[in-house]
């Protein structure tokens, strides 16, 4: 059956380049102007014995959301031996069924996408599966109706990530013994449905379940964003006089949360009035870890470039493949923060 598939990988290569050499005439005739941005990475015709990959963008919401796509744009170079053809979705799931419809219709040879919410997927997943090509879900997952519409999922294990942000507040508590303290939490969640804000919920709940005296006063969506992040931690510090933990699910949200606290003359971290957890572990979050406005950051792995690319030399080579595989991880404190920012 990979052997059909790798055979049919072949032929499409060679389609291809027909379709973007016609592509490119039409081009020619129109007045001036580049293609639209992110449609084509390397060559304009690419070689034939190149793997040209497909891949959707969910955007670039965040600092995280742009770590990962230079990962993915590092790794898929022709000096690699592959033809990268790039879409940004822009945070609307309609552009990305549009950009797979288009990778479909271009007969690339796999197809890789960080799906914006878990649903919707079933019909064009089924035309890629009909058309023979593979596709690998990036960072976020579906809920499909079969499995066998996707090869591989790459990514964090979020539900852990949540797991470890709950066992951080935990320590936390402990050292500035609060264990029987009855505490109020806030919780900025990510975008509605998508696969890292249900598994951070989730495993944060699973630890906060265990503590009775952990009041969750409000789990609000702030999209991701750092804009959303300040609005909604500025509402829910007019609405709450007693907030004492803010759980931020990613370091854009946390930013924005950090300028509403200070705005409202209250100081963030273990020695201020809000304890902050925040996930994702970019740079400019880890050196308020190390100041001390973040008590601890879940790492989230953006440089996922690199397994999509094995998990694909596995495919030409006809071997196995995973269908989880998870990146590695972990949680920085203000006790090894030091050493991860002296590697940047």
């Amino acid at each position: 059956m990979q052997g059909m598939r790798w055979l049919g990988s072949i032929k499409r290569r060679g389609w291809l380049s027909i379709w973007l050499l016609f592509a490119v005439i039409l081009m020619g005739g129109c007045a001036g102007g580049s293609p639209a941005e992110g449609e084509m990475e390397g060559e304009t015709v690419p070689d034939d014995n190149l793997i040209v990959v497909g891949v959707s963008q969910i955007g670039s919401e965040s600092v995280w959301r742009t770590a990962n796509t230079a990962s993915i744009q590092r790794v898929f170079t022709k000096e690699n031996g592959y033809f990268l053809i790039f879409k940004n979705a822009r945070q609307k799931q309609e552009n990305q069924i549009k950009a797979l419809r288009s990778f479909i219709s271009q007969r690339v040879d796999y197809i890789a996408f960080s799906p914006i919410t878990e649903r919707g997927w079933d019909t064009v997943l089924l035309e890629a599966k009909e058309a023979g090509i593979p596709v690998i879900l990036i960072d976020r997952k579906v809920k499909v109706r079969d499995d066998s519409l996707y090869v591989a999922w790459i990514g964090p294990d979020f539900v852990n990530e949540g797991r470890l942000a709950g066992e951080a507040l935990e320590e936390c508590l402990k050292r500035q013994g609060r264990q029987e303290e009855s505490i109020h939490i806030v919780v900025l969640q990510g975008t509605e449905g998508s696969t890292s804000a249900i598994g951070r919920s989730r495993g944060f709940l699973s630890v906060a379940e265990e503590h009775k005296n952990w009041n969750i006063l409000e789990q609000v969506d702030a999209e991701f964003t750092t804009a959303k992040g300040q609005e909604e931690m500025e509402r829910l510090l007019r609405k709450y006089e007693n907030i004492d933990v803010l759980i931020s699910q990613n370091d854009d949200m946390t930013f924005g949360a950090l300028e509403a606290i200070r705005k409202s003359g209250k100081k963030a971290g273990e020695d201020g009035d809000i304890i902050v957890i925040s996930f994702d572990a970019v740079k400019n979050a880890l050196k308020l870890v190390e100041e001390g406005s973040i008590t601890a950051d879940v790492e989230c792995n953006p440089n996922q470039g690199e397994y999509v690319a094995e998990v694909i030399r596995r495919m030409e080579n006809h071997e196995n493949v995973a269908k989880l595989n998870f990146v590695e991880e972990q949680v920085f404190t203000a006790e090894n923060v030091r050493e991860r920012l002296e590697e940047e």
